[in-house]
């Protein structure tokens, strides 16, 4: 603890006005790791605003264009972890084993893991921070030596099984995050337009440098289980363009298209689980502090939606609003958004339902009602605190349910609508060539999910665990985090 004693009724900021000095050694260095990726950062920013700004009513906007404007600018700030600093797009002039346009002159395959390796000890740097900042916050400015929270992270950090699945999960997340520049390509160039993108290549007959359209490339490095038409992980194609994953059907890069499907799967994931556990924390603060009416109406209309499979669910609402405009925000994200919200919220609050009518019935709820305190107060400050425990253990055992079965509505061609990435899709589209030399086009993205769910159902357990030790190991785990759901 800092030697200035710290008064548990004052608030952080004056905490922190006392004893300034590690809150701005932190801020100092969160700002120079920041610095090194403010173009991307600008350019996210302006991405989401100009994404609000089109769905406004004005046609043409002018906060659009404008928005657009800077966009364009904001594309020629530096930054450190991107392609135009770290290049493999390049060409070998006659086979002199030189290249020409590549990070350093290196190899193409070698730029492009350079710059992988980069971005994940970025981030990894960005964790080891923000627990830098957790350990001062714990020593400088928290008023009680020790924290239930205490116990929780130790004991989290000793369980091997959570850590591996952290481990994955982070892998994901850093995919999806830094997906613009963790591809050999962008999915503007090699996706969503090959047409209007051109490529470079030296011609060894000719002797000279040419400019083709990248999607005539993509048409000359398709792979279909042939062996003159696959192009398999980590290999080139004819016009000297490295893929780590190799090509698709349709000679588009897998491993782009993997980063920008990860990306688009995250987003649906994490926006359906915060709605849906948003209403599941609503509904069961307000039922266990109401109880009767409240109670009785909520488990009725939970118990009518948990009777339905939610895959199937799923699948017949993507059908009958398919071609409505619902199916069209996002390419039928938003659509996914609002299917899996509405059908995962049920799960959560009978989850959320037994642990908060045990804490509603609890003395210092009582004791609050008796000094006055407003309902609001009281489930905002007594009651959601004590069932955060159990809504981080199901949201993270949801959210990798939640990616397999956006996977599965792209592989039934519902959903996600192409050009849009998503791992569904490609699996779909290589299936047939599983026992072919194209096999990577199935199993790649298969292994992915698979290694994805893993990580989730893994982290979530560790969760569990650091939160309720005596669940570890025993059947009595199982009831812990179902909280008295039934019933």
């Amino acid at each position: 603890m800092s030697d200035t004693p710290l008064d548990e009724e004052k608030p952080l900021r004056e905490r922190i006005a006392a004893n300034p000095r590690p809150a701005l050694k932190w801020l100092l260095g969160a700002v120079v790791l920041l610095a090194l990726e403010i173009g991307a950062v600008i350019g996210v920013v302006i991405k989401l605003l100009l994404t609000v700004a089109r769905l406004g009513p004005l046609a043409p906007n002018p906060v659009a264009a404008a928005l657009a404007s800077a966009g364009e600018a904001a594309a020629g700030i530096p930054t450190l972890l991107s392609r135009s600093l770290i290049p493999n797009d390049g060409f070998q002039p006659g086979g002199t084993g030189a290249w020409t346009g590549t990070f350093l002159g290196l190899e193409p395959k070698y730029a492009w893991l350079i710059r992988v390796v980069l971005i994940y000890v970025y981030a990894f740097v960005w964790l080891g921070w923000f627990w830098v900042g957790y350990r001062w916050f714990r020593e400088h400015y928290r008023y009680a030596d020790w924290t239930p929270r205490d116990d929780v992270v130790d004991r989290l950090r000793g369980h091997r099984w959570g850590q591996f699945g952290f481990v994955l999960v982070l892998t994901f997340f850093i995919m999806a995050l830094f997906a613009p520049a963790l591809g050999p390509t962008t999915v503007d160039a090699n996706i969503q337009n090959p047409y209007t993108h051109y490529t470079q290549y030296y011609d060894d007959e000719t002797e000279t440098l040419q400019n083709v359209t990248v999607g005539t490339a993509n048409l000359g490095s398709t792979s279909q289980g042939a062996g003159g038409q696959n192009v398999g992980p980590w290999t080139y194609d004819d016009y000297k363009r490295f893929h780590p994953f190799g090509t698709i059907t349709n000679g588009k890069d897998l491993f782009t298209y993997m980063a920008a499907g990860a990306r688009v799967s995250l987003m649906i994931g994490l926006v359906s689980l915060i709605v849906g556990a948003g209403i599941a924390s609503i509904l069961s603060m307000l039922t266990a502090y109401y109880k009767g009416l409240a109670d009785l109406a909520t488990v009725v209309v939970s118990d009518s939606i948990q009777a339905l499979p939610v895959l199937l669910v799923a699948i017949l609402a993507s059908a009958v609003f398919s071609n409505t405009w619902l199916a069209n925000l996002y390419n039928g994200a938003v659509m996914l958004m609002v299917i899996f919200s509405l059908t995962y919220w049920p799960f959560f609050w009978r989850a959320l339902r037994g642990p908060a009518l045990q804490v509603s019935e609890e003395e210092w709820v009582d004791a609050a009602r008796s000094f006055g305190q407003k309902p609001r107060a009281i489930m905002q400050k007594h009651m959601l605190p004590y069932v955060t425990g159990y809504l981080l253990i199901y949201a993270s055992l949801t959210l990798g349910g939640i990616i397999i079965s956006v996977a599965g509505l792209s592989y039934l061609s519902l959903g996600i609508t192409p050009p849009t990435p998503e791992w569904g899709t490609v699996i779909a589209s290589g299936q047939p060539y599983v026992a072919t030399a194209s096999w990577h086009i199935s199993l790649i993205p298969g292994i992915m999910i698979t290694l994805i769910v893993v990580g989730f159902n893994a982290f979530g357990d560790g969760i569990r665990d650091a939160l309720d030790p005596q669940s570890e190991g025993t059947d009595g785990g199982e009831a812990a985090i179902a909280g008295g759901g039934g019933a």
